[in-house]
């Protein structure tokens, strides 16, 4: 996938976000399966995904999970000089474990998602790496204690019940516990790049043989150490606006707030974290007036929330890894996207 120019007159049809919405449910359907479900024929709807993903409107990624049991999720803070701002976004952007990066309209001029394989990760070398950076002036780290739901959950929700049911019965895997061996963690870069790619197309690049490749993609698919997920250009989703609010609920409210959240379907993170304040929320919005609405649905959710501040996010630069144009399309995935010592973690799905 490449940057290109994509002119936000542009807007995608009905079959287009009903197969984004498919791959959403089932990232690695086949296409005769998909085809079966969606009434279309599968030659059709390899092409249109073709279209799509090349135009980095919609594209699929297999991400570190980043469940706090198992390995560190932090939401990092981060004041910069505004001359450098630019500067400082695209340093930021270059970190691996840095996967997603957003300028926020608040009281901090940007927010980090950080994965790291542990604490000591965190803040020996990430934290240090960030404060190096020139023009950052302030940076303030939250840790995630419990991610109760991530981007991956998600959902367009243009297709019928029946076939959302299809598609979700055809989205398992054998589980396969236990660590990765060293040989197949040479395909989680590759399916980090495309999340769709096939054991022939692995086994090109690798050098081996596709049998091989096929047996080892199984393991990986069955050890639940990454999340797959379908991505799409938030401006062409019909929400273009992104908004998380700080909060503070009482400790012994999370799981049941958790639950209430999952019911409202713009909802793309919800986390319980450190910090001044305990429980994050992160939605995509239809417009700006719509953060008024869903403090409403918030406070009436969740029985004693304290909504303590609200930040309208200006520009993601990177969402899970994949650098975005200004207009919200997919231009790359960063090198190193996966960083390799954090693999022998399993679980969850982190990343909104």
């Amino acid at each position: 996938m490449h940057s290109m120019e994509w002119s936000s007159a542009v807007e995608l049809s009905e079959e287009d976000l009903a197969l984004i919405h498919a791959l959403q449910i089932a990232p690695r359907v086949s296409w005769t399966d998909a085809a079966e479900v969606l009434g279309v024929h599968p030659t059709s709807l390899a092409a249109r995904w073709e279209r799509l993903n090349g135009r980095g409107a919609a594209w699929v990624t297999g991400h570190l999970v980043g469940d706090p049991k198992q390995m560190s999720l932090a939401f990092i803070e981060v004041d910069c000089k505004m001359e450098r701002r630019a500067q400082v976004v695209a340093a930021l952007a270059a970190v691996p474990e840095i996967v997603t990066v957003e300028e926020a309209a608040s009281n901090r001029d940007l927010v980090l998602t950080v994965i790291t394989e542990s604490l000591q990760n965190l803040s020996g070398e990430v934290i240090p790496a960030i404060a190096a950076i020139d023009g950052v002036t302030k940076s303030q780290t939250s840790l995630c204690t419990r991610l109760h739901s991530g981007g991956y959950a998600w959902r367009l929700n243009v297709l019928d019940r029946p076939q959302q049911q299809q598609l979700a019965a055809l989205n398992h895997n054998h589980p396969a516990p236990g660590p990765l061996p060293a040989s197949h963690k040479a395909l989680l870069p590759l399916l980090a790049a495309n999340g769709r790619a096939t054991a022939a197309q692995m086994a090109r690049v690798l050098g081996r043989t596709p049998a091989t490749v096929q047996r080892q993609l199984n393991r990986v698919l069955g050890s639940g150490v990454l999340s797959f997920r379908c991505e799409m250009a938030q401006r062409h989703s019909g929400f273009p606006v992104s908004c998380q609010w700080f909060a503070r609920i009482p400790a012994g409210s999370h799981q049941s707030a958790a639950a209430a959240l999952a019911r409202v379907p713009n909802v793309r993170l919800c986390a319980s974290t450190t910090g001044r304040t305990n429980f994050l929320v992160f939605m995509w919005l239809r417009s700006v007036a719509e953060v008024m609405d869903m403090e409403l649905v918030l406070q009436q959710s969740i029985p004693g929330i304290e909504l303590v501040e609200s930040a309208v996010i200006l520009a993601t630069a990177k969402r899970v890894g994949w650098m975005l144009n200004p207009d919200s399309t997919a231009v790359n995935m960063v090198p190193g996207a996966i960083p390799m010592a954090a693999l022998e973690v399993q679980g969850g799905g982190g990343g909104r």
